[in-house]
């Protein structure tokens, strides 16, 4: 009910950019490039250190300024039709990760995207679920531009975990170990096809590898996943890796928190 609200809200209320507050757009079209790194389009990113079992990662933007803007407008303010747009981030995103891995990857078949799950007060204090409402969204781009794709929100959190923001990176990692679990356990969707698991937001990478290991503790299979945004440092640790983090072409045409805590 909350969010139709805001959706009704938004037909009659005068908008500003979510970005960068331009007047009488909901998002102009400079941040919307943001949202694709000025045309580069998604690239492969990495925390610097990666926590163990962390599977590969792709992210559509960096999270700076406008796309950090926009991302908590839709988060924690309910802009609710920044989903789309955000949503087309992540799909490149995902198109990235695909090519990258080619047939021995998520390429090999339709995409099954699996949104990190968010606390149940997390839900309930914003109105949305904004991981899943994503990953939907990235859905309907990626089945628009012909790749066959669907949502299964199969994780959830099976105890609970203390508020991430202030922690380092032991501590997230220590905080959300065995955090996460697939509803009814074994086999379903993870254990009968590759899955790509999403999110928001990616910065010490322990919320994805915690999602790896409740994936592969149901017999299932993640080799990688895929984020709207991460911290610039993460595209660049994956440069001075030796990786080829910037793909031409691939823009994403077009995370769970106020704070960093991925």
């Amino acid at each position: 009910m909350r969010g139709m609200w805001r959706e009704l809200a938004g037909l009659v209320l005068p908008v500003e950019c979510a970005g960068c507050g331009a007047a009488r757009t909901e998002l102009c079209g400079p941040c919307r490039r943001q949202l694709a790194r000025g045309g580069r389009g998604a690239a492969r990113v990495r925390p610097d250190p990666p926590p163990a079992g962390l599977p590969e990662v792709w992210a559509g933007a960096v999270y700076a300024d406008e796309v950090r803007a926009v991302l908590l407008a839709h988060k924690e303010r309910g802009a609710l039709r920044l989903a789309e747009p955000l949503g087309a981030a992540l799909a490149g995103a995902v198109r990235g990760l695909c090519g990258r891995q080619g047939a021995a990857g998520p390429r090999a078949g339709p995409v099954v995207l699996v949104p990190v799950p968010s606390a149940r007060r997390a839900v309930a204090g914003r109105g949305h679920d904004p991981v899943r409402r994503l990953a939907y969204a990235a859905a309907r781009e990626l089945r628009r531009t012909g790749r066959a794709a669907r949502v299964w929100a199969g994780l959830r959190q099976c105890r609970p975990v203390a508020d991430q923001a202030g922690l380092g990176a032991r501590e997230r990692r220590a905080n959300l170990a065995g955090a996460l679990e697939v509803r009814g356990g074994a086999g379903g969707p993870v254990a009968a096809e590759r899955v790509v698991l999403v999110d928001d937001l990616v910065t010490t990478g322990a919320t994805l590898a915690e999602a790896g290991r409740a994936v592969a503790a149901a017999g299932g299979r993640a080799p990688g996943a895929a984020v709207v945004a991460a911290p610039g440092a993460a595209f660049a640790a994956e440069r001075n890796r030796g990786g080829k983090p910037d793909v031409p072409g691939m823009t994403g045409n077009g995370s769970d928190r106020t704070t960093p805590e991925r």
